[in-house]
């Protein structure tokens, strides 16, 4: 009876091995998850809301899809995959840049949020493991988890390397060897194979986002310049490759000699239970006591009786006021190099600047996007690259007063 019930939880399970394929994969759709939600939002030029909505529907309708499938289709979920994660970059994006929210409490209510998932799924199922998706609210579960982790570490990695001026390429090194240290605790410290999959699969969010932005940005911002478009084609192209190798293969199925305990736990219940909370107190005290530090360090380099941004984006209002000349004599490629150029510089300022005002600092940051978005379009439109920049100047020179 048990034979017959592993058979066919195989044959309906719903999701893929775990292979190396399985991350490369995952890191690659995280990935795309930055860049893509970039190209929609500033390449396009289409905003953040449409794009949401855009990408909301996309969603809606392959998740429906994936959840009526009787089988893992590695087609139709890798792409579900996909646009989770576009779309929980952009529930992230929205609350941060659209509602003001600060970074540190969406990650509070994103980490509580997928904590409960993480509780009410045990509690149900018995089982957090990636191989017993094979009932529909376990795959609810599942997409659920999935959604809150894309979330969670788009608000994790924008508020280390953004707010805190980590940088992308640091933030990707740190992630890269606490996922190098998880390994060798599963490898040779007995580190539960479950706890350390969902430890892994949350990091590689801001691992891929790191990588996207490193590869995407421009020279003058510390990337390779590669930019939105050609990095989500050529990683969207990597997923198509890979994703039909697995179909020709067949090596992500579930092989026929493993068994697939429905309840299956790996691991004595009181043990997993202690390796989790020593989990979270090693990464709750590595992510405050870093915060508080970098936070501190941001603090000493402000100036300490500054209380608003009077006189502190002159050089903002000179950049854009250059951009503003470039355009109005048509000189688009010296605008753009404008546009890389008050990038970066806000990019820089961003910590002191946000820790003096956040209000207006959300306010004055989502002009510049516009700008940002008007100006490296394909093809800028004069009329519009000056009501952005005219638009931004105001605010700019408003907070500057």
């Amino acid at each position: 009876m048990l034979a017959k019930q592993n058979k066919m939880s195989k044959i309906l399970s719903k999701v893929p091995e775990v292979t190396i394929f399985f991350w490369v994969i995952k890191v690659l759709c995280t990935t795309v998850g930055e860049t893509f939600s970039d190209f929609l939002n500033v390449n396009l030029g289409i905003g953040l809301p449409l794009t949401t909505l855009i990408m909301g529907i996309a969603f809606v309708i392959v998740i429906y899809l994936q959840l009526r499938a009787k089988k893992y289709v590695p087609v139709l979920y890798w792409l579900t995959v996909v646009l989770i994660s576009v779309f929980g970059t952009l529930v992230t994006d929205n609350l941060t840049d659209g509602f003001g929210v600060p970074l540190e409490l969406s990650t509070i209510v994103f980490s509580v949020l997928l904590g409960l998932t993480f509780l009410f799924w045990y509690l149900s199922e018995k089982t957090l493991s990636i191989h017993s998706i094979y009932t529909f609210k376990r795959e609810v579960f599942y997409w659920l988890t999935i959604l809150f982790t894309f979330a969670l570490g788009t608000a994790v990695g924008d508020l280390y390397s953004e707010q805190l001026g980590l940088g992308y390429l640091k933030t990707g090194i740190i992630v890269v060897i606490i996922i190098g240290c998880v390994t060798l605790g599963w490898k040779f410290a007995r580190l539960n194979e479950i706890l350390a999959f969902w430890v892994a699969y949350i990091l590689t969010r801001p691992l891929g986002a790191s990588l996207g932005d490193y590869l995407s940005q421009s020279n003058v911002n510390g990337g390779l310049g590669l930019g939105a478009t050609i990095t989500s084609v050529i990683f969207l192209l990597a997923i198509l490759a890979i994703v039909v190798y697995l179909i020709i293969s067949k090596i992500d199925i579930l092989s026929n000699n493993e068994s697939v305990s429905p309840n299956h736990t790996s691991g004595n219940p009181k043990n997993v239970l202690v390796q989790t909370i020593s989990v979270l107190c090693v990464f709750l005290a590595i992510g405050i006591g870093g915060y508080v530090w970098m936070n501190n360090h941001i603090s000493s380099q402000t100036v300490s009786t500054q209380t608003t941004l009077t006189g502190q984006l002159s050089d903002f209002i000179n950049i854009e006021n250059n951009i503003l000349k470039n355009v109005n004599s048509n000189s688009i490629s010296d605008a753009k190099t404008g546009a890389d150029n008050l990038e970066h510089d806000w990019d820089d300022a961003e910590p002191s600047l946000r820790k003096i005002d956040r209000k207006t600092w959300t306010q004055i940051d989502g002009t510049i996007d516009s700008v940002l978005a008007a100006v490296r379009s394909k093809h800028p439109d004069a009329s519009k690259c000056k009501s952005a920049l005219d638009n931004s100047l105001t605010v700019l020179n408003n907070a500057n007063q």
